[in-house]
């Protein structure tokens, strides 16, 4: 039977339901066991015993078995399933005809005695029961999941309704994330927030959404990054501050790219670069015992020993390492040549430190594979952290990075106003120069950095890029519950667009 005939059956089934005088979208239903709980109180009942405690249970039919005057019912909950039985002669004929107008994916609600079954099914026997919403369309499959990807991702209710690796890679995240804002509350961090709409963005090279306010009659901008203002905050005293955050990069989309994401940005006052990148490994490695019981972590078959420290290696050493080359002695000419021997094509115009990092990207990330602290950034790439004591081109940042992915950035934060001008104005001369990506010069930053601002390290992690260590996914859309995708033309106030993402 196609869908449009399904969907009709079971429009026709409302307007009987209605006609009968039950209306087939309720308001509540009171429930007094999940169908986990209905295990656990009655898992002593012996053969076919029944209790005579009355107990109400919700959920989704799940799955429908009639048997001529008696009917069964799988009903679905947050928690599992629970089966309930319904008779003809104890229900009554004009109730026992709601229960056979119920389709796979209705929402009921029912209440009576349990029992156990001849096969040893803890069973509720239904005195009584409601229809709490009748479902339209048929559920997927079955019930048995969606195979199309980007239908998981598009639709992603009926994934995490028919997937159970889906719903548990959610209920993980919500996990982690309850557990990140617990570690950092006992290191004695304060949580903050801070505009996701701003007159400036900054703290990240990165193409921003733009938006109106109509009120105010200005352009805004949705948030590439909180740092700037969570910096002003260490200007306005409190010295340890983390916020969870969601941020907006006009980017591309790919395994590892979705243009609205959630960070985790965490200051400290009077430490620098090094102390972070001592949270950052202890707070993974806490996560790491915590989800998974051991200090190892088995990524896309790889065998990750997250135990402390982790290794520390050079920005220029790194690809000294895999090219055999000291770039820093190398032309721009010569650079461009290094990046054609090994395969890739850098962009027209391309100068030294685009070229280097072109280099490192391509070539040293994914061999990252065991947690690794890449450190000592060329400081033109690193426009807001300090410059590396005694190596003047040199930034003293780091980014960890696992699996061949990089999953944070922190350094020590520049908090020396003048110097702070100085590179916000060379990353004007590249916008200039029509580099959307560098930082505009943020001027009211500048002057809360001239009223004092204590050195700090910075830190910010990737929550979803996280995530997906933690549960094994080879895509950040599967730790996202709706991730951005392109239009469809099979979805309804979609029109077709034919690009590719």
């Amino acid at each position: 039977m196609a869908e449009k005939d399904y969907i009709q059956q079971r429009l026709d089934k409302i307007k009987k339901i209605r006609e009968s005088g039950i209306e087939p979208y309720a308001y509540k239903y009171s429930r007094s066991h999940t169908s986990n709980k209905i295990q656990e109180t009655f898992s002593r009942l012996q053969g076919e015993e029944q209790s005579d405690v009355s107990v109400g249970v919700v959920g989704r039919l799940a799955a429908y078995r009639a048997h001529g005057k008696t009917i069964f019912i799988q009903l679905q909950d947050e928690t599992g399933r629970v089966q309930v039985y319904f008779r003809a002669d104890e229900l009554g004929p004009e109730r026992f005809e709601l229960v056979k107008q119920l389709d796979v994916g209705d929402f009921l609600g029912a209440k009576g005695s349990v029992f156990r079954t001849r096969t040893g099914e803890l069973t509720i026997r239904a005195a009584d029961f409601a229809l709490l919403a009748k479902a339209i369309r048929p559920m997927p499959e079955k019930w048995h999941g969606l195979k199309d990807v980007e239908l998981r991702y598009r639709q992603r209710y009926l994934d995490i309704l028919s997937n159970e690796h889906s719903r548990n890679i959610f209920m993980v995240r919500s996990r982690v994330v309850k557990e990140i804002r617990n570690y950092l509350d006992n290191l004695g961090f304060m949580e903050v927030e801070t505009p996701m709409m701003q007159p400036l963005p900054g703290g990240a090279a990165a193409r921003p959404f733009m938006t109106h306010h109509n009120a105010l009659n200005r352009d805004l901008y949705l948030r590439v990054a909180p740092e700037l203002y969570l910096k002003r905050l260490l200007v306005g005293g409190f010295e340890k501050i983390f916020e969870m955050n969601r941020s907006f990069r006009n980017e591309g989309i790919s395994t590892m790219h979705n243009p609205e994401f959630t960070m985790l940005e965490i200051y400290q006052a009077y430490v620098d670069g090094n102390a972070m990148m001592e949270l950052m490994e202890k707070l993974v490695l806490y996560l790491v015992k915590t989800m998974h019981g051991g200090q190892t972590l088995s990524y896309q078959g790889q065998d990750l020993d997250l135990k402390v420290p982790w290794h520390r290696l050079g920005y220029t050493d790194a690809i000294k390492e895999q090219t055999g080359i000291d770039i820093w002695q190398q032309t721009p000419e010569r650079l461009v040549a290094i990046c054609q021997e090994h395969g890739l094509e850098p962009p027209a115009k391309a100068g030294r430190v685009e070229l280097v990092e072109l280099l490192f990207e391509s070539l040293v990330e994914p061999k990252l594979i065991q947690p690794t602290f890449i450190i000592d950034f060329p400081l033109e790439l690193s426009p807001l952290a300090k410059q590396k004591a005694g190596a003047p081109d040199f930034a003293d940042r780091f980014e960890p990075y696992l699996a061949g992915h990089e999953i944070a950035n922190g350094f020590s934060e520049l908090n020396d106003p003048l110097e702070q001008r100085r590179r916000f104005e060379l990353q004007m001369q590249k916008r200039a120069q029509g580099d959307e990506e560098a930082q505009m010069l943020d001027e009211d930053f500048i002057r809360a950095l001239e009223y004092g601002m204590p050195p700090a390290g910075g830190l910010g992690i990737g929550i979803d890029r996280l995530v997906m260590l933690l549960t094994d996914s080879a895509s950040i859309r599967e730790v996202i519950l709706f991730p951005q995708l392109r239009q469809a033309a099979n979805v309804r106030n979609e029109p077709d667009n034919p690009e590719k993402e």
